[in-house]
C-alpha cells in the first residue's frame, strides 16, 4: 500500500508484491466533508462514498477506516508493507529508509522546512504504526532524488553558520522527477542521457534540470514556498518584501505564513480560485492575469535552468497542469522558441505523447507521472532487503 498524504486530500494505491497495480484512490476534503473515492487497475469505480460523519475525527480516524475498508476489500491478502511519500528528509537521507521511532523524531524536527506538507505526511506513518506494528513502513522522500545537486546549485549567498543550520537549496517533487527519468530511456534516448528540464506543473509547481537522468538544477530550494508561481503559493519573493511586511503592514510570522501558503499564488492574483481549471473557463481580465503570470514565470525558469544545463535536448511537462492544459503548455513554449522550440498546435491540442515538431530543436513531450508507482518500487525493494538481510543472519 502505497500512501500519499496531502494537506486536504489523501491519496493511496495497491500494488501487487511484483509491483503490478491493483487499485488507486483518494480521500478528498479531509477538513471538511471527507469522501472516499477508487478505481480498479481496469479503471472501474470500487467505491464512492461520503465519509463527512468522521470529519471531526481527524487524520488517524480516517486512516484506520481506510485500512479497515482495504483490508475487507482485499479479502484474504493481507498488506504487507506501506510507502509513504514525505516532503523532506533533510541532508542525510539520500534514499527510502525504513520507519523506525529515531527517524520519526529526526524528520518531526524538520516540521518547519515545510509546515504544510511534513506534518500531514507523518499523521499517517503514526497512526499505522499504532495500529498495524508488525507491517513495515517505508518513507520516501521528495527531497532525496536532488541530493545530485552540485554543491553550488545548493548554496544561498548566506554566512556559514546559517547554513550549517541548515539553509540550503533541498529541491522537491522528487519523486516525480525520478519516475519522469526512468521513463525516458523508453519515449527518448538523448533526454535521458543529455540536457533535460522536467516541468512538475500542478496545485504545487517545480522544475528540474536533468543531465543524464541526475537532478542539477532545481526552482524550489529551502521550502515548497520558493519558484514558480502555484496555485496558492507565491513561488520566489524578494526577502525585502517579507521585511516590509512585518515592519510597515504589521503582520505576524502567523500571518505571513498563512498568506504564502493559502492566499497567494494563483487564488491571490486572480482573487478567484488556485484552480487552473477554474482561471482558463473565467473571462475576468484578474484570471488571464493569473494564468499569464503563471506561464511567464514558467517560460522564465526555462531560460535559467538552460544556462544550468549549458543547453537544452528536451523539455517534458508533467502533473496536473502539466499533463491536461493544452492552453498553458502553448503558452510557455511560445516563449521559448527562442530556444529553437517548436510546438505542433494540433499534437498540443490533442493532447499528443510528443508535441514537438519534426523540425524543432528541442523535443518537448507530455508525461503522466507516477509518484505512487516510485514509493511502490521503493518500498518493496527496501523491505525484500530487510528480509534477506534477516534471513541471513
Amino acid at each position: 500500500m502505497v500512501i500519499n498524504a496531502g494537506s486536504s486530500s489523501i491519496k493511496f494505491a495497491v500494488f501487487g508484491t511484483d509491483i503490478a497495480p491493483r487499485l488507486t484512490g483518494r480521500l478528498e476534503s479531509l477538513g471538511s466533508a471527507p469522501r472516499l473515492s477508487a478505481k480498479s487497475a481496469e479503471g472501474r469505480v470500487v467505491a464512492d462514498e461520503d465519509w463527512s460523519a468522521d470529519h471531526a475525527s481527524g487524520v488517524h480516524v480516517l486512516i484506520q477506516r481506510l485500512m479497515n475498508w482495504l483490508e475487507d476489500h482485499l479479502g484474504a491478502e493481507a498488506v504487507v508493507a506501506i510507502g509513504h511519500r514525505v516532503a523532506i528528509g533533510g541532508l542525510e537521507h539520500s534514499g527510502p529508509a525504513l520507519v523506525t521511532p529515531e527517524l520519526l523524531v529526526k524528520l518531526k524536527a524538520l516540521v518547519p522546512l515545510a509546515p504544510l506538507h511534513q506534518p500531514r505526511n507523518l499523521e499517517p506513518i503514526e497512526s499505522l504504526g499504532a495500529s498495524h506494528p508488525h507491517v513495515p513502513q517505508v518513507v520516501c522522500f521528495d527531497t532525496a532524488f536532488h541530493q545530485t545537486l552540485p554543491r553550488v546549485a545548493q548554496m544561498y549567498a548566506l554566512p556559514k553558520a546559517l547554513r550549517d543550520a541548515g539553509a540550503h537549496r533541498y529541491g522537491f517533487h522528487g519523486l516525480s522527477y525520478e519516475y519522469i527519468a526512468s521513463r525516458l530511456p523508453d519515449i527518448d534516448q538523448r533526454g535521458a542521457t543529455d540536457r533535460t528540464i522536467v516541468a512538475h506543473l500542478g496545485s504545487g509547481a517545480s522544475m528540474c534540470a536533468l543531465r543524464s537522468g541526475r537532478s542539477i538544477a532545481t526552482t524550489m530550494g529551502f521550502s515548497p514556498l520558493s519558484g514558480l508561481v502555484m496555485g496558492t503559493r507565491p513561488g520566489d519573493l524578494d526577502p525585502g518584501l517579507m521585511i516590509w511586511l512585518i515592519r510597515e503592514c504589521g503582520m505576524s510570522v502567523d500571518q505571513i505564513e498563512a498568506t504564502l501558503y493559502h492566499d497567494a499564488g494563483l487564488k491571490g492574483v486572480s482573487g478567484i480560485s488556485g484552480d487552473m481549471r477554474q482561471l482558463l473557463a473565467s473571462d475576468t481580465p484578474e484570471a488571464s492575469e493569473a494564468v499569464e503570470l503563471f506561464a511567464y514565470k514558467a517560460a522564465t525558469e526555462v531560460g535559467a535552468l538552460t544556462a544550468a544545463l549549458g543547453g537544452l535536448d528536451t523539455l517534458v511537462f508533467t502533473a496536473g497542469i502539466g499533463e491536461r492544459s493544452p492552453e498553458v503548455r502553448a503558452m510557455i513554449c511560445a516563449r521559448c522558441k527562442w530556444l529553437g522550440l517548436e510546438v505542433s498546435m494540433a499534437r498540443n491540442q490533442a493532447g499528443s505523447s510528443t508535441i514537438s515538431t519534426p523540425d524543432s530543436r528541442v523535443a518537448v513531450h507530455v508525461i503522466a507521472t507516477n509518484e505512487e508507482l516510485m514509493v511502490a518500487r521503493h518500498t518493496i525493494d527496501l523491505v525484500l532487503k530487510r528480509m534477506l538481510k534477516e534471513s541471513v543472519q
